[in-house]
This record gives structure tokens, C-alpha cells and sequence, in this order.
């Protein structure tokens, strides 16, 4: 059920309910409570009145009780000896009432009887030793006179009720009106059109925060699609150059018999290139590895001042030029702020992707890194001075096998800085990249710092 049908059910249901619940209640007081205060009343009215007028004229005659004042619409009052009474048949001719009425009076010393609109009150009463019985009836004057007001209260809730449930509606058809404009603009985005977005009245309400988040969807759905497509196309580029030339120097050399030194040459140009191929593939197949939630790798405490002088030294290992500059004077004075719950080798990895991306297009000036913490991260940042990149390319950077356009004398396969961003987040992180080209280019890695029991 669609919640535009829900909403009416809810709006029809309201509606009814005020109406039962004012219709009840006027039911109620007319079946309760105005009964009892007018029987009340009448009780009262036995007890002083015709009590009264019974004492003063003891001799009066049985029946009806003439020469009193009546305070109630169609009134008569009664009364009648107990004494020796076998039935009531004389007292309910007089009377129109019941003769079990009467018993039921004189059993119970007191009974009531409706009947249409006519109250009737009887009741026992002892006077000087006798005992009398005593019935006055009426109409209830009060609750006619409550009915009309009640009656007024009704119709008036029924039009406040009305009015509030066509208010409701035409509100219901406002604020459901936007969300109907979101379902058919989003029907119309798929793949071929991914450049859509909601449109935003900047009324900063809740319907303006679903279409920016949905367009923050669509943002991240629009990269990660055309990431595939450049991963797609990098990667059989980056596939297909080893391949093919692999290929096309095997169909050179089966052409015609070759010299031992021509084919040893040969062999040494496919296993150059079959070599390239297999970084390439482990490459990939490594960054595939790392794409998953990391449950199978083992984490374990790294301290990560240690292991930036490990990737400090491997790198200087791997090109002496190298130039790494670690500014030690953020170290945190707690030794606890340097550790994060990780996997060392993964980190390590991550690490020297960073620090000999940025000597190698830095031209192997010096590189800075800083290390730092806060109460619940650790901070590292590597600057170096190089060649940058392109300010319209940032968007690509994570592609795997993407190379900005001003790489092209450098060497490289395109995977270091997808592959490090995947590691840093198993280990719950963040990568963030800055550059201006020919300027230079700053890594901050944030990682958590480690929960461990001493």
C-alpha cells in the first residue's frame, strides 16, 4: 500500500473517530449522567416538597397530590397508603405505570421508571410512624435543553472535522507533491544519463536533503561507473602492450630461421615483456585482494614512527637518490598514539607506494614527511615538490592503471595509489590527495589509533 493511500486511510480514520467520539460521549451523558441528576432531582423533590405537603395535611386524600407547585415540564406527583397493600392495580390505573413498579418500590424502598420521554421517581417515605408511597414523574427539561447543545457541539466538531480533513488533504497533496516530481525525475535517470541530477529549491527542509543526498549518490554511482570504464579500457591497454609484443616478436622470428644470438635476443625481449605482464597481472590481481573487507588478514600493534623508518630505508634501499626528510617534532608524547591495530607488511606496502611515488616525480628532491596525533587519529603526511597533477584529472586518480597525462617520462603501472587507498581502508582509514601541478602534491593518511589491553 502506497503511503498517499495510507495517509487517506489515516485522515478517514481521524475523521470518523472525532465523530464516534463525540457522538459517544453525547450518548453517554444522555443515557448517564443527565439521567441520574434528574432523577436526583426528583428524589430531592419527594424528600422536601411532597413530603412536606403530606405532613401538614395528614387527612389528604390518596392519589393525585393537586395544589403543587410544578417545577418540571408535565409534572404529577403522588402518593399513596402502604398499609395492608396486597397489590397495585388501583395505583397503576391511576398512574399509567407498571403495577411491578410499585412492588419494586415497595420491595426496594425506592425504584426508577423511563418511559419515551417521561422520568418517574418513586420512592417509600415515613411519616409520624406511617409509611407513604410517593411517585412523581416529569420530562427532563435539562436534557432537552442539553441536547440542543450537544447537538450544536456535534455539528460543529462534524464541520471543524470536515474542514481539517479537506485541509489535510490539500496539505497532504502539497507535501506528497514533491516526492511524486523525485520518483519520475529518478525514473528517469539509468546509465545513459547518469549526469542528471534532482533539482534543489534550497528551502533546506527535509525533501531538499533527500534530493542532495540522492545527488551525492548519483555522484559516487557516476564515478565509480565511469571508473570501470577507464579501469576497463586502462587495463586491457596495459594487458594487451606486453601481449602483443610478446606475439609479434614470436610471429618475426618463426618468418625464417634465425641466428642463435637473434633468437637468444628474442627470448630476452619476450621474457622482458612476459616479466612486465606478470608485475602487471599481480598488480591487478593484488589490488582485486585488497578491494575485499580484510576478515582473513591478520592485524596485529604497528607502531607507525618505527615502520616510516623501515619504508625510509627500504626506499633508499631501492634508489639511493632518494631524499626523505620525517619531521619528528609532532611525535605525540604518548608512545600509545602511535600505534594502530594493522596488518605491518599491508602498511608497509602502503606506505612505500606514497613515499617513492613522490621521490620519483618529485625528480628525487627532498620529500617531507610528518607524523602527528590526535585523541583518536594518527597523521602522517608526505609533501614533496614535483610535477603535480592536472587539476581536471583529480577526479581519476584512484582509477587503477590511470596515469596523469604529465607521467609519460616516468615509469609506472597506474596501481600504487588505488592500492594504497584499498589498504588504508581495511584498516578503517582515510586517503586524501592534494596537488597543483608543477607545484607539488601532499598525502594525508589518517588511521585509527589502536584499542589494546597492557
Amino acid at each position: 500500500m502506497k503511503i498517499q493511500q495510507k495517509t487517506n486511510l489515516l485522515l478517514l480514520f481521524s475523521f470518523f473517530f472525532i465523530i464516534l467520539v463525540i457522538g459517544g460521549y453525547e450518548f453517554l451523558f444522555e443515557n448517564t449522567y443527565s439521567k441520574d441528576d434528574f432523577y436526583k432531582l426528583l428524589e430531592t423533590k419527594i424528600d422536601t416538597i411532597l413530603k412536606d405537603k403530606i405532613k401538614a395535611n395528614p387527612t389528604i386524600e390518596e392519589g393525585y397530590v393537586h395544589h403543587i407547585e410544578e417545577e418540571f415540564p408535565n409534572e404529577k406527583n403522588y402518593f399513596f397508603y402502604l398499609q395492608n397493600k396486597k397489590d397495585f392495580k388501583k395505583e397503576s390505573a391511576l398512574t399509567h405505570l407498571p403495577a411491578d413498579f410499585f412492588e419494586k418500590i415497595k420491595n426496594n424502598k425506592r425504584a426508577d421508571f423511563f418511559n419515551k420521554n417521561e422520568y418517574t421517581k418513586g420512592k417509600v417515605i415515613t411519616i409520624d410512624g406511617k409509611d407513604y408511597l410517593v411517585v412523581i414523574s416529569a420530562e427532563n427539561y435539562q436534557l432537552f435543553n442539553q441536547k440542543i447543545n450537544l447537538n450544536k457541539i456535534l455539528w460543529t466538531s462534524l464541520l471543524v472535522a470536515l474542514i481539517m480533513a479537506i485541509n489535510a488533504f490539500f496539505l497532504r497533496h502539497l507535501v506528497f507533491r514533491p516526492i511524486t516530481e523525485i520518483t519520475e525525475k529518478v525514473k528517469q535517470i539509468n546509465f545513459e544519463n547518469l549526469h542528471l541530477r534532482l533539482e534543489r529549491k534550497g528551502e533546506k527542509d527535509e525533501l531538499d536533503e533527500l534530493s542532495k543526498t540522492f545527488n551525492n549518490l548519483l555522484n559516487r554511482i557516476e564515478t565509480s561507473f565511469n571508473t570501470q570504464n577507464n579501469f576497463i579500457s586502462n587495463a586491457s591497454h596495459e594487458l594487451r602492450t606486453p601481449l602483443t609484443a610478446i606475439i609479434g616478436e614470436a610471429d618475426v622470428n618463426l618468418t625464417k630461421i634465425r641466428t642463435t644470438e637473434e633468437y637468444i635476443e628474442t627470448i630476452k625481449v619476450i621474457l622482458e615483456e612476459a616479466e612486465n605482464l606478470d608485475k602487471k597481472t599481480q598488480a591487478l590481481l593484488f589490488l582485486a585482494q585488497t578491494g575485499f573487507n580484510g576478515k582473513n588478514i591478520k592485524f596485529d600493534k604497528v607502531r607507525m614512527d618505527q615502520l616510516l623508518w623501515d619504508v625510509k630505508l627500504t626506499t633508499e634501499k631501492i634508489n639511493p637518490k632518494s631524499r626523505i626528510v620525517i619531521d619528528m617534532s609532532t611525535l605525540p608524547e604518548n608512545p600509545l598514539k602511535l600505534k594502530v591495530n594493522g596488518n605491518n607488511q599491508l602498511l608497509h606496502l602502503a606506505m612505500s607506494n606514497i613515499i617513492l611515488n613522490a621521490c620519483k616525480y618529485s625528480k628525487y628532491e627532498p620529500v617531507n614527511i610528518s607524523l602527528g596525533s590526535t585523541d583518536s587519529q594518527i597523521l602522517v603526511v608526505v609533501k614533496d615538490s614535483g610535477i603535480g597533477i592536472p587539476e581536471k584529472e583529480m577526479d581519476y586518480i584512484y582509477d587503477p592503471f590511470f596515469r596523469a597525462s604529465n607521467t609519460q617520462n616516468f615509469e609506472g603501472f597506474g596501481v600504487g595509489l588505488p592500492l594504497t587507498r584499498n589498504i588504508i581502508k581495511m584498516h578503517g582509514g582515510e586517503l586524501l590527495v592534494s596537488s597543483i601541478q608543477n607545484v607539488g602534491t601532499t598525502v594525508q593518511i589518517k588511521l585509527p589509533i589502536g584499542q589494546f589491553e597492557y
